[in-house]
């Protein structure tokens, strides 16, 4: 069976539900997403392995969701569903940052080739950064702990590449807060997300807090 973990954003009900008994009769953990709102949160949850689009949505749309991803650095491979067969769309969605697309309506057998080839694609090794056991692939943003992956969001990635990068010196809130949210949030949503990252590491404990000033990782 095959293995990965996938999201699927379609706003049209019977796709998504032929799309999740599809790929999960294949293996796969499928994640459903109704429009492009919902697919940026399933993505701050959890980054999966592989994202199936559909480009036209009402809102945000599916290229919208593609260049905000790019935008977060995240690697993720990016399969576009589109009923736009003309080259300048096909050319508009590698160019927001698609790796691959099929057109609807499509045969099965195609949609999971092109499945498997992003697969094999995104699981190619990544650039790392790392301290003591705890990895972080810089592209997927897949971290592990003594080989445990960890299902990190985007952001809880975000912060761990933070600290990780400043092991045993001091990351101050206001410092995780220009770095990972631009300084658009407050103070307290830095304590939140290391809560949720000590969480997800385990034990020991990698993260001590220095009262009043911010958060040492690995000392």
């Amino acid at each position: 069976m095959a293995e990965g973990a996938i999201l699927v954003v379609d706003d049209d009900p019977p796709i998504r539900r032929m799309l999740d008994r599809t790929l999960g009769a294949e293996g796969y953990d499928v994640v459903l997403a109704a429009d492009g709102a919902d697919a940026l949160v399933q993505v701050e949850r959890s980054v999966p392995d592989l994202v199936v689009l559909d480009v036209g949505m009402p809102g945000l749309d599916g290229l919208a969701v593609c260049r905000r991803l790019r935008r977060r650095g995240l690697g993720v491979p990016i399969l576009l569903l589109t009923a736009r067969d003309e080259l300048r769309d096909r050319v508009t969605g590698l160019d927001a940052g698609a790796d691959d697309y099929v057109l609807k309506p499509f045969e099965t057998e195609e949609l999971l080739a092109r499945v498997r080839a992003l697969l094999r694609r995104g699981h190619a090794p990544d650039a790392l950064v790392g301290h003591g056991d705890v990895l972080l692939e810089l592209e997927s943003r897949v971290a592990t702990r003594g080989g445990r992956r960890l299902g990190l969001s985007a952001r809880e990635a975000d912060l761990l590449e933070l600290l990780i990068r400043n092991a045993r010196h001091v990351v101050s809130r206001e410092q995780a807060l220009a770095a990972i949210w631009q300084g658009d949030a407050h103070a307290n949503v830095v304590d939140r997300y290391v809560s949720n990252l000590r969480r997800k590491l385990g034990d020991p404990p990698l993260i001590e807090t220095v009262r009043g000033v911010g958060f040492v990782f690995g000392r």
